[in-house]
C-alpha cells in the first residue's frame, strides 16, 4: 500500500494518478481533533482548506442574534473552507468536530505554487470550486423557495443521496444528529422540525426511531419538494 493511498479516498482526487497524489502528499498536515474540538472559528484569517480523513466535522454560522445555523455535516472525503483558496480573506463558518476526527490540512499558499506546476492537480481543483458553486447554489434554493416540509424533505433527500443505507424496510439515514442540530439544517425551528417528521412518520412515509430515519417511501418524500 502507497503512504499516499488515503487521498485516493478523497472524491476530488482519486482520479489522480500516483504522481500527483505523491505531491500532494507532501504538502498534506494531517491533524487530529477530539470529539467537541474547534478547528477554525467564523471570522478567523483563512489559510487552508481541509478534507475530512476520519470522523464528523460540523460547519456552521452563528447569526447576529447568536442562532447557529448547521450548513453542513462533513464525513469522510468530503472538503470544507475552499472558498477561501486564491481569494484569501475570513473563514466564512466555524468548523468542529463532532466525532473524534482526522483531517487533511492542505495551506493555500502550497497549493498554488502546486497548481503551477501540475494542469492535472489544476483541472481537479476547477472541479472541486464548480461543485461549491452547485451546492451553494442547491441551498439558496432550498432556503429562498421551500417551505418547512419542503426543506425537510430537501435535506432528507440529500442525506438519502450521500449516505443512506439500502435496508428491508426501505432507506436507512443513521444521521447521528439530535432534533436541533437537523433543525439547525434545514434552517426551521426544532419544533417545527419535530412536528414535521412526526407527520411524515404517521403518513408511512418515514419511520423515526432516535436519531436514525427510514425513509420508507422516497417517491411521496419526493414529491413534497
Amino acid at each position: 500500500m502507497a503512504h499516499f493511498d488515503y487521498l485516493k479516498k478523497v472524491p476530488y482526487f482519486n482520479e489522480l494518478e500516483d504522481k500527483s497524489l505523491e505531491e500532494i502528499h507532501k504538502i498534506s498536515i494531517i491533524k487530529s481533533f477530539k470529539k467537541g474540538s474547534i478547528i477554525f472559528i467564523e471570522g478567523e484569517k483563512g489559510e487552508a482548506i481541509y478534507f475530512v480523513k476520519s470522523g464528523k466535522v460540523k460547519i456552521s454560522k452563528t447569526s447576529s442574534i447568536g442562532k447557529e445555523y448547521i450548513i453542513k455535516i462533513m464525513e469522510k472525503g468530503d472538503i470544507f473552507a475552499e472558498s477561501i483558496l486564491f481569494a484569501g480573506g475570513e473563514y466564512p463558518a466555524t468548523a468542529e468536530a463532532i466525532e473524534d476526527s482526522e483531517v487533511i490540512m492542505l495551506k493555500n499558499q502550497d497549493i498554488e505554487n502546486l497548481i503551477l506546476k501540475n494542469s492535472e492537480i489544476a483541472l481537479s481543483i476547477i472541479k472541486l470550486m464548480a461543485k461549491r458553486l452547485k451546492n451553494v447554489s442547491y441551498i439558496i434554493e432550498n432556503l429562498a423557495l421551500r417551505d418547512s416540509i419542503g426543506r425537510t424533505a430537501s435535506v432528507l433527500l440529500t442525506f438519502a443521496k450521500e449516505r443512506g443505507v439500502n435496508v428491508k424496510e426501505g432507506i436507512l439515514l443513521n444521521l447521528n444528529l439530535n432534533r436541533q442540530d437537523l433543525a439547525n439544517i434545514i434552517g426551521i425551528s426544532r419544533e417545527t422540525v419535530t412536528r414535521v417528521l412526526s407527520q411524515m412518520d404517521k403518513e408511512g412515509i418515514i419511520k423515526l426511531n432516535r436519531n436514525k430515519v427510514i425513509i420508507k417511501d422516497i417517491e411521496r418524500l419526493r414529491e413534497m419538494l
